[in-house]
């Protein structure tokens, strides 16, 4: 089939904008950093900004899990550290560390949503994502970006609720590439097509995935997704939407196209059946874009430890989880096969980055309650994992503790170099 002239002009501007995101300067954090807005009167600047906050980067990466730690380890940074990050010299020719004042000061005044796009425009450009091809002519997994909101428990907003920020991961790395707040959970719905939008700005999405829970299921996405941004999502429907729901729900799917999978570990016993059909005249009319739409069926049986009389007995509990799945991706771009592995993909934002902020740094403990030094903390820990991740390494408690006794390994995670 041909592509209509109109389609054809916007692949044309597309394929360019990619090109020149391709060959453009980007990826190196002292230039990212250095184009933040700097708060402090230019008359009292004895730091730069880029330095303080690359030496905060270096501090997250060696394991500093609070506000505290981190602005002591930067007064304590090694001179070969001090000097790939740019720090200033003192007449004598020795570098200087900022105090931990000097670091509480600019963290009281920075702006964080500037920091969170200069940090996640810097993780685009070093990852370098070419465009894709499409339409294509069989059906492949395409690169894909997970949405999903995060609490930031412990700190408060101005309105005295528990702060949210919306981020978007990439599928596999679960670098993040965009972040936005959203203040209380309520509000991650209008906080996603500016995520998106900003996001598109520096790393062009048509042709790519876009996965989100249940809370984005709405058709204002759908449509934005696929129209604005040339795009496709998958989608999982719940209760939340219970006309669309019951619609799926009475399909026949004895008529899907099924694909089943086993896994074994970890004392469990995973089975996922996967039934996928095109998307029925009906659905179309009730959800834009639709096209294929997919249940999954988990069934998982775990060994458990039961009390039995004065001792213990194992016995084996079998639990089942079902969701529906709507996507704009038809039989020709996703099988079933595909579809599974996007629904199972997004869960990489959850496994990759918000459990590994709480769980290696230690997030929810984080005693750092207002203003905007709990989010610039968040994006630092973001940066961070980013980091590691787009360096090869996958284990990052592992890898942490190799940063914090390996200066080296630590400049070259961070892609600085000491000057000659």
């Amino acid at each position: 089939m041909p592509v209509p002239a109109p389609a054809e002009e916007a692949l044309a501007e597309l394929a360019s904008r990619a090109a020149a995101l391709l060959t453009a300067p980007g990826g190196n954090l002292l230039e990212c950093f250095a184009a933040v807005p700097d708060p402090r009167d230019p008359r009292g600047v004895r730091h730069p900004l880029a330095a303080v906050l690359a030496l905060c980067t270096a501090a997250v990466l060696s394991g500093c899990t609070s506000f505290e730690d981190v602005t002591a380890w930067v007064h304590r940074a090694p001179q070969e550290t001090l000097a790939a990050c740019g720090a200033r010299r003192n007449a004598l020719g020795t570098r200087v560390a900022p105090s931990p004042d000097t670091v509480e000061r600019i963290f009281g005044r920075l702006g964080a949503q500037a920091l969170a796009d200069h940090a996640g425009a810097c993780l685009a450009a070093r990852a370098r994502p070419g465009p894709v091809t499409f339409p294509v002519k069989r059906p492949g997994q395409l690169p894909a970006i997970a949405v999903d909101g995060k609490a930031v428990r412990g700190a408060a907003g101005d309105d005295g609720l528990v702060p949210y920020l919306l981020a978007a991961a990439a599928h596999g790395t679960g670098t993040v590439l965009a972040e936005r707040a959203v203040g209380a959970r309520t509000n991650e719905v209008p906080g996603f097509a500016p995520l998106l939008r900003e996001l598109d700005s520096r790393c062009p999405l048509a042709g790519r995935v876009v996965t989100a829970d249940a809370a984005h299921t709405v058709r204002a996405h759908a449509s934005f997704i696929c129209g604005e941004l040339m795009a496709h999502y998958v989608f999982t429907v719940k209760q939340n939407t219970p006309a669309l729901r019951a619609g799926l729900d009475a399909l026949n799917w004895k008529k899907a196209r099924r694909h089943v999978t086993g896994e074994r570990g970890h004392g469990r016993r995973e089975r996922r059946t996967v039934q996928v059909l095109d998307a029925p005249a009906q659905i179309r009319r009730r959800f834009p874009h639709a096209r294929q739409v997919a249940l999954i069926q988990r069934h998982v049986t775990r060994t458990v430890r039961v009390k039995k009389g004065r001792g213990w007995a194992r016995r084996q509990v079998t639990s089942a989880i079902t969701v529906f799945v709507i996507t704009s991706l038809s039989a020709r771009e996703a099988s079933p096969v595909h579809i599974a592995a996007y629904v199972r993909g997004h869960w990489t934002i959850e496994n990759k980055v918000h459990w590994v902020r709480d769980v290696t740094f230690r997030e929810d403990a984080s005693t750092v309650r207002t203003g905007p030094r709990p989010r610039i903390m968040a994006t630092l820990r973001n940066l961070a994992i980013g980091l590691i991740r787009q360096a090869g390494y996958n284990e990052i408690a592992a890898t942490i503790r190799k940063i914090r006794y390996d200066t080296a390994l630590l400049l070259a995670i961070l892609g600085l170099s000491s000057p000659s």
